[in-house]
C-alpha cells in the first residue's frame, strides 16, 4: 500500500507538468485522480497500521473500523474527482484548446507503466477488505485514465481531432463513478452495521435450531461486521430443561464459526423466557416490573 502511494504521488507531478505543457485534459484529469489516490493510499496504509493496535477501554472493538471509514472516504473522493473531470470536459467542449499529441503519448505511456506496477503490487491483497478494495479502485481508475490518454493521443496524432480528449476523459469518469458508488454502498452498509453479505438472520436461526440439540428457541439475533471481513453476532437462546448452558453456548458458537464464518459471538441464555416476555409487555404498557423474590 505504501509503495503504491509513493509511486502514484511521484508520477502525479510528471502528469501535472505534462498536462500543462500539452494542454491535455486526459493527463490533467489523471493527475488530479492520482493526487487523491496518493492521499487515499497513504490513508489506507495508515488505516491498516492503526487497525493492528490493541483495543482500549475507550475503543473496546479496537480500530478495525477505521479501514471501513477510510474506504468510504476514498469512494467519496473518487466521486468528487469524477465530477470535476465531467465539468472540465464540458468547458473544453465549449472552447477546445490545442493538444500536443506526441508529448501527451509519452507521458501517458509512462503513467500506464506506473499504474500497472501499482495495480500488481496491490492485487495480492485481500479482496474481502473494503480498505484494500478502495485502494485498488483508485489505482484501477488511474490505469483507465492512462489508457484513455494513450488512445486520445493516438487519435489526435492521426487525425488532429482534439475533442476525443474530453470525450474519453468523461468515459473514464463514468466508469470510476459506478465503481466508487459500489464501494461507498458497501462501506456504508458496514458502518450502519447491516448484516454481512451471505449471512441471513432467519436461515442462521433455523440452522442453529436444527443443528444444536436441546435449543428450544433462538431470538434477538443481530449480525454485523467490524471491517467487512470480520463478522460478529449476538443472540438469545432458550434451552430445554436439563441441558447444560455451557455446553449449549459452546455448541452454538462453534456452529456459527464453522458453518457461517462468524468469528465472534455473544450468546445469552434465557432461563425463564415467560418472565422476560412478561417484563417486556409491562414496559410497553409503561409499567416497571419488580423482581419477584423466592422464599
Amino acid at each position: 500500500m505504501l509503495i503504491a502511494a509513493i509511486l502514484t504521488g511521484g508520477f502525479m507531478v510528471a502528469e501535472i507538468i505534462g498536462g500543462m505543457l500539452t494542454g491535455s485534459l486526459a493527463l490533467l484529469a489523471d493527475a488530479g485522480h492520482m493526487f487523491t489516490d496518493a492521499i487515499a493510499l497513504a490513508l489506507a496504509w495508515y488505516a491498516f497500521h492503526l487497525a493492528d493496535k490493541p483495543a482500549t477501554g475507550r475503543h473496546t472493538y479496537g480500530y478495525g473500523r477505521v479501514k471501513t471509514l477510510v474506504a468510504y472516504t476514498n469512494g467519496l473522493a473518487i466521486f468528487l474527482v469524477a465530477l470535476w473531470i465531467c465539468y472540465e470536459a464540458w468547458r473544453r467542449f465549449q472552447a477546445p484548446p490545442p493538444v500536443l499529441g506526441g508529448p501527451m503519448l509519452v507521458v501517458a505511456l509512462l503513467g500506464l507503466v506506473v499504474n500497472i506496477a501499482g495495480f500488481v503490487i496491490l492485487h495480492g491483497g485481500s479482496r474481502e477488505s473494503l480498505n484494500m478494495r478502495g485502494a485498488i479502485v483508485h489505482v484501477l481508475g488511474d490505469l483507465l485514465g492512462s489508457l484513455a490518454a494513450i488512445v486520445a493521443a493516438l487519435v489526435i496524432m492521426a487525425t488532429g481531432w482534439t475533442p476525443i480528449d474530453p470525450i474519453l476523459s468523461v468515459l473514464v469518469a463514468v466508469l470510476i463513478l459506478s465503481t466508487a458508488w459500489s464501494l461507498m454502498r458497501a462501506a456504508a452498509h458496514v458502518l450502519l452495521e447491516g448484516s454481512p453479505p451471505g449471512l441471513d438472520r432467519d436461515l442462521i436461526t433455523q440452522d442453529l435450531l436444527a443443528s444444536v440439540k436441546g435449543v428450544r428457541e433462538i431470538h434477538h439475533v443481530h449480525l454485523w461486521s467490524i471491517d467487512g471481513a470480520s463478522n460478529m453476532a449476538t443472540l438469545h437462546a432458550s434451552l430445554m430443561d436439563g441441558l447444560d448452558a455451557h455446553i449449549a453456548v459452546d455448541a452454538i458458537k462453534q456452529r456459527l464459526f464453522t458453518q457461517h464464518g462468524i468469528s465472534h459471538a455473544t450468546v445469552e441464555i434465557d432461563y425463564d423466557r415467560r418472565a422476560e416476555d412478561g417484563r417486556a409487555r409491562d414496559q410497553v404498557r409503561g409499567v416497571t416490573s419488580q423482581p419477584r423474590h423466592l422464599h
